[in-house]
């Protein structure tokens, strides 16, 4: 990995991990969803590299926060899967981190477009 500066990898680790839940709440905008799709949504994006050993934690996290719901339903294949919906409290944090991110990358951008 010539070329990158020092943790650089642990950079870019930590700051998906900070952009995960509003990914994960931008997914439940408009439908729920189960976790297993969830999962896949986000693996199919190239850059946001996870695992359900990461989304199933983040998905408790965001259920004890109160920014997301969930039921259980029956599957057509298999046992029953745990739904996850947004909430209110959740659109009202994905809507100020919206805001917040498009000034964040529009400033950076300043100082990166030559």
């Amino acid at each position: 990995m010539s070329g990158m500066v020092e943790g650089e990898l642990d950079q870019t680790t930590q700051l998906r991990r900070g952009l995960l839940p509003y990914c994960v709440l931008a997914l439940l905008r408009d439908d729920e969803c189960y976790g297993v799709r969830i999962v896949r949504e986000l693996s199919a994006v190239d850059g946001m590299m996870t695992s359900e050993g990461t989304v199933y934690p983040l998905l408790s996290r965001l259920r004890r926060q109160g920014l997301v719901q969930t039921r259980w339903a029956e599957s057509p294949a298999g046992p029953p899967r745990r739904y996850y919906r947004i909430t209110e409290a959740g659109r009202a944090a994905l809507d100020a981190f919206v805001l917040q991110w498009r000034r964040t990358r529009d400033a950076v951008d300043h100082f990166l477009t030559p």
